[in-house]
């Protein structure tokens, strides 16, 4: 049996975790960056393609299946949309700005179709606004997945949020991962932070579940 770790509701603002140096690569999810580097104009960092395939196979070992149709609407060049292929999904890939992957030109926060499955890294200054309207425009039965820092844990606007839609799920990668400006992997390694990925179920009123990766 999976270990897990359940928070009661109202326990959100007293997580805390490791929030990175003045040389870390990326700010906090919806909160401003005042490092020494520069971040890429349109927020494009890159979700290494291993942090996906760690996470489908983990979540496959808990017997939680994804809708097979899944929309990856900040798709970037593609690094979740193509691993969620090699897994068998049919993706269909968008981006407001084209990186030479998917259709292009489509503003997930002004024009969204409903969908059974969102799966995305979205740009850290949208993060909250990514993740609402994705639980607002889900199918009956569908799921929304989000790779954010854990930090997106904290934060009066967001804890708000969680009070009325609590995530299922959160997986907790135990290793720092890296997301890559303009999909460059060769960065410093000063650059890895901790993600976890965040599970909303349309159906889902509870008590969020933790769950780690090793």
């Amino acid at each position: 049996m999976s270990k897990a770790f359940i928070f009661q509701k109202g326990e959100w603002s007293k997580i805390k975790d490791w929030i990175g140096n003045s040389k870390s690569g990326h700010g906090l999810n919806g909160i401003s960056y005042n490092g020494n580097h520069e971040r890429e104009k349109h927020d494009f960092y890159a979700t290494n393609p291993h942090s996906v395939d760690i996470f489908l196979e983990r979540i496959k070992k808990d017997n939680i299946v994804l809708p097979k149709t899944i929309h990856e609407p900040a798709c970037g060049q593609g690094h979740i949309s193509k691993e969620l292929e090699k897994y068998g999904y049919n993706v269909v890939s968008s981006d407001l700005y084209d990186y030479g992957y998917g259709k292009s030109g489509l503003d997930f926060l002004k024009s969204i179709d409903k969908a059974d499955c969102f799966f995305t890294n979205p740009p850290y200054k949208f993060a909250l606004q990514f993740v609402e309207k994705s639980v607002e425009n889900l199918k009956p039965d569908g799921m929304s997945i989000m790779y954010l820092k854990i930090q997106f844990l904290e934060g009066k606007e967001r804890n708000l949020f969680f009070k009325k839609h609590p995530p299922k799920y959160v997986y907790v990668n135990s290793s720092r991962q890296m997301c890559a400006k303009n999909g460059d992997f060769g960065g410093s390694p000063s650059n890895l932070m901790c993600y976890a990925w965040y599970i909303w179920d349309k159906n889902f009123h509870g008590d969020t579940i933790i769950r780690w990766i090793d």
